[in-house]
């Protein structure tokens, strides 16, 4: 979620129209609890402990009432009370009481009133409901939601809902949604047989269908040659490590809560991994080094297992196992800023190729409590920040929003509907080379310590999968499509025919198939476009007597015909390989 200007036109509209809706489901269910209901990016919420959930029906009735508020020009009136006056108002809601006690002393303490319903809130919000329009807001959703963020409280009932200016604003911006809504990669995966999960392995575990394995292999394939062709080294690594690994990393003090319950194998306790860093760390620690060696830039695609709260799971998005395409630099501080420039390029180039165009930055530094020399911090900033300078990338500094181990940079990429995605993460970390102790010998005999780089490049395969499906919204590029082709014959005569072309494109290294099922040639030319196939070959009379095919590429209504299987051979390597 955005920042939110909370005293912006826009978020006072919004803020002030979350006091409308409550205005209105009060009316409805006149015991209900209030919580909280703020402005936020894009619109605003309002909580609430209902005697029941929500209906289609009463989103409708909450939108009416709400009209009918804004139509009644009711004045919007902040009055300051006292903490005893405050608890008196609010004697009967329970949130509100919690929310009026961790007020500190002496702090100014602010109720505003529409209608009949009043709420503690500190403003700002519009002098009265005329300032508002009865055609330029709507509600959008309905979610659970724990109070306080804390699952261990009470599920609230979530109303989402926005509101803009005017109705062209709102018109637009519902249009935003419903595209969002088409491309959402659950869909999409269930529609195109890509991925799904099931209740037999437990939730946030991915099972991969041979369509979507197809696009994993190659972006698995494409990922291993650059990275061999950058100056790579590939890992491969276990997936369980003993718990002195991880009470040696620090995973078991500060990340247990998120980490899958041990399994005691040969007396020992067993835990599957959460990060596949101290595995590297292992391989360096295996031998002595020289600063002649150095740099190791190891690579690895290693899956890890997390536990994530079952509520924020979320398809592809948010999992509790998933393949990192994980890298560890380990390097000199003389190697450290060429090795920082050089992994920025490099990530933004891989992004490049999968088709995202716009990037920003965003540096994040040393906060009040950090492990590490000052001066190790410092060079490890200005490597980052020449970085980012160098591809002359538009970012954001967080002053103090470092991790306690190391400064890092967090680039974001822009998709087809200009959604911000955070894929990669170039971060510094100073903690893990003094736990596990590791040195080189330097050119002056002395052990010294390596300075460590964590990258994650696309993030992780199963996140990159889900954001490339809907800045594609499932039309994926040649070179990554599932199916590249399908040949379909205008009647069975021409099954050989196809079959011919099939295998003909196969031992050129496409991925085709025929489609020889007893159907109409219309009915397949439209499944394979709703498969989003690249291109329907269509063969009949003509084709098979010519040796061509007729082609029609998805997306387009225009056909082709008389193209030579060399000229097709020829179009389609070319797009592969420019990965148009």
């Amino acid at each position: 979620m955005g920042k939110v200007d909370k005293n912006s036109a826009l978020s006072t509209i919004r803020h002030s129209f979350s006091h409308v809706m409550a205005d209105a489901v009060l009316e409805i269910f006149p015991d209900a609890q209030i919580a909280i209901g703020p402005a936020i990016e894009n619109g605003f919420y309002y909580d609430f402990d209902l005697p029941r959930k929500l209906e289609e029906s009463d989103l409708r009735d909450i939108e009416e009432r709400m009209r009918r508020i804004v139509k009644d020009d009711l004045p919007i009136i902040r009055k300051e009370v006292s903490r005893d006056e405050a608890k008196e108002l609010f004697k009967d809601q329970t949130y509100k009481l919690e929310l009026i006690d961790a007020i500190k002393e002496g702090e100014v303490i602010s109720t505003y009133t529409v209608g009949k319903f009043t709420d503690l809130c500190s403003g700002p919000h519009v002098e009265s409901t005329k300032k508002l329009r009865t055609d330029s807001f709507a509600i959008l959703s309905v979610a659970g939601a724990y109070w306080r963020g804390d699952e261990k409280n009470k599920m609230l009932t979530r109303i989402y809902a926005t509101a803009f200016e005017n109705p062209k604003d709102l018109k637009a911006y519902l249009a935003h949604l419903e595209e969002i809504k088409q491309r959402d990669h659950r869909k999409l995966g269930a529609d195109l047989d890509l991925f799904s999960m099931h209740e037999e392995a437990g939730p946030g575990l991915i099972y991969w269908h041979p369509r979507g394995a197809r696009i994993r292999n190659e972006i698995e394939t494409f990922w291993r040659a650059e990275h061999y062709r950058n100056g790579y080294e590939l890992l491969y690594t276990p997936h369980v490590g003993k718990s002195w690994l991880w009470e040696t990393s620090g995973h078991l003090s500060f990340y247990k809560e998120s980490m899958y319950s041990p399994m005691e194998m040969d007396k020992s306790d067993y835990y599957v991994k959460p990060m596949n860093c101290p595995f590297a760390i292992m391989i360096y620690k295996d031998t002595k080094h020289s600063y002649r060696e150095l740099p190791f830039r190891w690579a690895e695609l290693g899956t890890v297992y997390r536990y994530e709260k079952q509520g924020s799971l979320h398809g592809l998005m948010r999992v509790r196992g998933f393949t990192q395409d994980d890298a560890h630099i380990f390097c000199t501080a003389e190697q450290m800023e060429s090795e920082i420039i050089e992994v920025l390029r490099f990530s933004i180039y891989m992004l490049k190729c999968f088709g995202f165009e716009k990037f920003k930055a965003y540096l994040s530094t040393r906060p009040e409590k950090s492990v590490g020399r000052e001066e190790d911090w410092k060079a490890a900033e200005e490597s980052l920040r020449k970085a980012i300078s160098n591809e002359g990338l538009q970012y954001e500094v967080d002053e103090g929003g470092g991790a306690f181990y190391g400064p890092k940079i967090d680039l974001k990429i822009e998709d087809a509907v200009g959604r911000e995605w955070q894929l990669s993460t170039i971060q510094f970390d100073f903690n893990l080379p003094e736990r596990f102790g590791l040195v080189y010998t330097d050119k002056d005999g002395a052990d010294k310590r390596p300075f460590m780089v964590h990258r994650a490049l696309l993030g992780s395969i199963e996140r990159f999968f889900g954001v490339l499906i809907e800045h594609y919204k499932g039309a994926f590029p040649l070179w990554l499509a599932p199916d590249q082709a399908v040949v379909i014959p205008v009647t069975q005569n021409f099954d050989d025919y196809a079959k011919s072309v099939e295998a003909m494109l196969k031992s050129a290294g496409f991925r085709v198939r025929s489609d020889l099922r007893d159907d109409r040639m219309n009915s397949k030319i439209r499944d394979a476009s709703n498969m989003k196939i690249p291109y329907a070959l269509i063969v009949g009379e003509k084709e098979a007597h010519d040796k061509t095919v007729s082609v029609r590429n998805f997306g387009s209504k225009e056909v082709r015909g008389g193209m030579t299987l060399d000229a097709l051979v020829n179009e389609m390597a070319e797009r592969v390989r420019s990965r148009n």
